[in-house]
């Protein structure tokens, strides 16, 4: 599943800085790895220099998403020759995509794993639902869309999804954006469970709560490489009369910084009424007809947050 964004790039790190003076293209999947294993000691080097490369050279194939190739069936006489069919079309999967530098969430994964294995590093493959637009707020169930990685570092399992790494796409514009994101590499699991719901409904033991999903607010990147936790309202609907003063509360936002949301004109809203408590902004919004069945706030140019407004 694509991802919808209002973003701009994050900074790079070391290891990407190192990662973008590689080629574009290399001749096997085994000469990057080899170049990695000589560039990085560590395996979280390794893991994050893999996310980079791939983030920063395969785009993601809108084409083939709209235009999802027809699925290919196959015959077996066991188990055993079953497992090998899958595996030599995963395989062609992983080279289509490191070759020809596009593919959909699928070929992401596979090629990910197959890196990391390259360089001595355990990945997962985890398929489950995402949620990436207005309309997901609050929507009655969950559907499996989308696929990620998990990464075994330090005996940590870490969570990545390079297919959100690479770019968006722009409604506005009707076209994938490449827009390096480092924000879906180790991302925090409260972060990206608010993004992702596993099929299996839970994550390492761990059940995740499919209500919580569903009906969360909105997060977008710049939440969460900001730390900018949504303490309040918990719930992504908000019921509302007229006149209505909700109370809100995100970490890490000073009143010193641009922070507005958009009314139905499209009109930029500055919140004044901010009070720094416990390491964030507590603000209130008086709800009335000049604002929409969204309201999405605004730090500086990125958006942050988005809720769903219901009027009672």
């Amino acid at each position: 599943m694509l991802f919808l964004q209002y973003s701009i790039a994050q900074e790079y790190s070391a290891v990407d800085n190192i990662v973008l003076k590689y080629p574009k293209n290399f001749d096997s999947t085994e000469e990057l790895a080899k170049r990695i294993d000589k560039d990085f000691n560590s395996d979280y080097d390794k893991a994050r220099a893999i996310y980079s490369w791939m983030a920063l050279n395969i785009k993601y194939d809108f084409n083939a998403f709209l235009n999802p190739p027809r699925t290919q069936s196959f015959s077996y006489r066991n188990e055993a020759e079953k497992q090998r069919k899958i595996q030599d079309l995963n395989d062609n999967m992983l080279q289509k995509a490191f070759k020809s530098q596009k593919a959909v969430c699928e070929g992401f994964t596979l090629l990910y794993q197959h890196l990391a294995a390259l360089v001595g590093i355990k990945s997962e493959i985890i398929r489950g639902d995402s949620k990436t637009r207005l309309a997901d707020i609050g929507r009655k169930s969950t559907t499996s869309n989308h696929a990620w990685n998990t990464v075994l570092i330090d005996g940590k399992w870490r969570l990545v999804d390079v297919t959100w790494g690479q770019g968006y796409y722009d409604s506005t514009k009707g076209r994938m954006v490449k827009d390096f994101e480092p924000a879906y590499f180790d991302t925090e699991p409260d972060y990206f469970f608010a993004k992702h719901f596993p099929d299996s409904g839970s994550y390492l033991g761990r059940k995740l709560s499919k209500e919580d999903f569903l009906n969360g607010p909105l997060i977008y990147n710049k939440a969460i490489a900001g730390d900018n936790k949504i303490i309040a309202p918990e719930s992504g609907i908000i019921e509302v009369n007229n006149g209505d003063k909700i109370t809100f509360q995100i970490k890490n936002i000073s009143k010193s910084k641009p922070f507005y949301y958009l009314n139905k004109r499209n009109q930029a809203v500055r919140i004044t009424n901010g009070k720094e408590r416990k390491g964030g902004l507590e603000f209130q919004v008086t709800f009335d007809n000049s604002i929409g069945d969204y309201i999405t706030f605004f730090l500086d140019t990125n958006s942050i947050v988005s809720f769903k407004v219901i009027s009672k």
